[in-house]
């Protein structure tokens, strides 16, 4: 297959907004694409290279991509662009910036300006096709005549679309069903919706179970026997810098496992610190003991995924709490209460707030762990409206803020196409020190420049409170936040793990927002 026919139909896809058509246009070119093809469409069109960073930075892919003039016009194969990515990537040392530009350059010489605009789109992460990871599920299912529950769940349980896709059109339905929870493989974490407050938790669930909602890191550790790792909320192992974690696991009584928890730094009182402060302990590759004498993390665990072989994602919540109290003492689980009292619940509330923590998470007994979903059987519970968004753009400050970028513009996901809706602007809540970091930061990330506005590679997730969504005009999806101001940035999350414009929507209409 031919990068012109993937780009063809990519250009479709941004040109309607029908998931059925989506789909339809999907599967057209997973069943045209070879065996050796199809992980590289998905790849592609899920805004993935099979060989991840191959060093070219912006400038180099706009200069050698974006360039209207030359080029002959024809097309090459994925497998040929795969191999020239390879030939990239594979540069090192002395020269290899000139060589990974040379190479850049005879692939675009190769192909036309469309499908150098794709391109340059892709390596620099700026590439929305308009199909989510939903609508690429049900296009692999169509294409491979599999049902598609049973490729949402091989993705839910992998994490790899490009994976999944080969399997269901080489293997089938058959193949499929071979996908299970394996150890360090990462699940993608269960996420939570918002809750208005405890009575409207409990009207929504019934009997809970209410839990401390911890401000620290999402983390996933796996063991087996005395190997253990230790990964973050985007699936990175961090193993190497949370020593302290991997010991506590390994006192605990099993052959193997998986917990779900969160890591948090605690001051000397036992309040937690800030999120920001607790985040300098992941990523550290050097000096970590000295950064754990400084900083110490303590671990809690809130949900059981494996046990000794036995995968326990499908039972309901309270058998796997149940497993769980077995393992793990109290002293290394979030506080909790099962009930649906609402007085009961709000006292458990009012004394996590005392404390410092962000709120309660309200759990259904019933549920089912369902990775990589914002399910309905899970639902946060904060003292204020928050939502976490992306930046797509920064306005350069005046007066006091002169040099820095300032006025955030703020986005939030939208699954359906693989897009973001802007809701509003903020220079709110910023100190220095945020402004300083994030100019630094977005300026890494600059796409455009228009007039005093910096336009920027969504990457970056930032907690906003605000006191209430309300219709706008000015913006494409008819509704923006009022009075916005900056918590803090999540920089554990993705830009697709930030919230979604339903959860928007919801807000506004004042109903609970469901799972997407």
């Amino acid at each position: 297959m031919e990068l012109a026919r993937l780009v063809e139909v990519w250009s479709a896809l941004r040109q309607t907004r029908s998931r059925k058509a989506k789909t339809k246009l999907l599967a057209g070119l997973l069943h045209d694409a070879s065996s050796g093809e199809v992980a590289l469409v998905v790849g592609y069109l899920s805004a993935q290279l099979r060989q991840g960073k191959i060093g070219l930075g912006y400038a180099t892919v706009q200069e050698a991509l974006v360039v209207e003039s030359g080029g002959s016009g024809g097309s090459l194969s994925l497998t040929e662009i795969d191999k020239r990515f390879d030939a990239i990537g594979r540069q090192h040392g002395k020269g290899s910036k000139q060589q990974r530009q040379r190479l850049l350059r005879s692939m675009a010489e190769a192909i036309s300006a469309t499908e150098r605009r794709f391109l340059a789109s892709l390596i620099v992460g700026e590439l929305r096709q308009g199909a989510s990871e939903g609508v690429m599920c049900d296009a692999i299912a169509e294409a491979s005549s599999a049902d598609p529950a049973t490729v949402r769940r091989a993705f839910m349980l992998c994490g790899d679309l490009p994976k999944v896709a080969v399997v269901a059109l080489v293997e089938g339905a058959r193949g499929l069903q071979s996908f299970g929870v394996t150890l360090f493989v990462p699940l993608r974490p269960m996420l939570a919706q918002p809750a208005s407050d405890v009575r409207g938790a409990i009207e929504e669930l019934g009997e809970a179970l209410f839990e401390y909602k911890l401000d620290g890191a999402r983390i996933q550790v796996h063991r087996r026997g005395d190997e253990v790792r230790v990964y973050s909320r985007a699936l990175n192992d961090v193993t190497h810098s949370v020593p302290e974690i991997v010991e506590a696991t390994r006192t605990l009584a099993a052959r193997s496992l998986i917990l779900d928890g969160e890591a948090l730094a605690l001051q000397p009182n036992g309040r937690p610190h800030r999120f920001q402060t607790t985040m300098r302990r992941f990523g550290r590759r050097r000096d970590v003991e000295a950064a754990r004498r400084s900083l110490p993390l303590s671990v809690y665990f809130f949900d059981l995924l494996y046990l000794n072989g036995e995968s326990l994602i499908d039972l309901p919540l309270q058998s796997r709490l149940a497993k769980m109290e077995a393992l793990v003492s109290d002293a290394v689980r979030p506080r909790r209460t099962m009930t649906d009292r609402v007085e009961v619940a709000e006292a458990l509330w009012s004394q996590a707030i005392e404390e410092g923590h962000e709120g309660l998470m309200a759990k259904g007994l019933s549920s089912t762990y369902e990775a990589g979903s914002r399910g309905a059987h899970w639902l946060k519970l904060k003292p204020a409206h928050t939502l976490d968004l992306v930046v797509v753009a920064a306005e350069w400050g005046s007066g006091r803020r002169r040099g820095w970028l300032s006025n955030l513009h703020l986005a939030a996901y939208d699954p359906e196409n693989d897009d973001f809706v802007m809701l509003g602007k903020t220079f709110k809540g910023l100190t220095d020190e945020l402004l300083a970091w994030q100019t630094e930061e977005l300026l890494a990330r600059e796409t455009h420049r228009e007039d005093y506005v910096v336009h920027v590679r969504p990457e970056l997730v930032v907690e906003i409170a605000f006191n209430e969504v309300q219709q706008s005009p000015r913006y494409p999806g008819g509704l923006a936040l009022r009075f916005a101001r900056v918590k803090r940035y999540r920089t554990d999350k993705t830009p697709k793990s930030a919230d979604v414009i339903e959860t928007v929507r919801a807000i506004h209409e004042g109903a609970q927002p469901r799972g997407s």
